[in-house]
């Protein structure tokens, strides 16, 4: 069976590429390039779900991005 996450992809301060998956607490990678990325999200998941096996997909809204005072 297959299912589809959404997954966040930032830039980090060293130039990594950071995936998190907002619907599944705690799975994240990182990796120097879009394509390893993508491939070791995938992997994450895989193992994500191979422990946690019942999982409440959450449904994707959008983005916001929120300006706020840094002091």
């Amino acid at each position: 069976m297959k299912a589809k996450f959404n997954v966040l992809v930032e830039r980090d301060e060293d130039g990594y590429y950071v995936a998190t998956v907002p619907s599944l607490p705690g799975c994240h990678t990182q990796a120097k390039s879009l394509d390893d990325l993508i491939e070791r999200a995938k992997e994450a998941i895989e193992l994500y779900l191979e422990v946690e096996k019942e999982i409440v997909p959450g449904e994707f809204v959008g983005v916001q991005v929120v300006e706020a005072e840094t002091g």
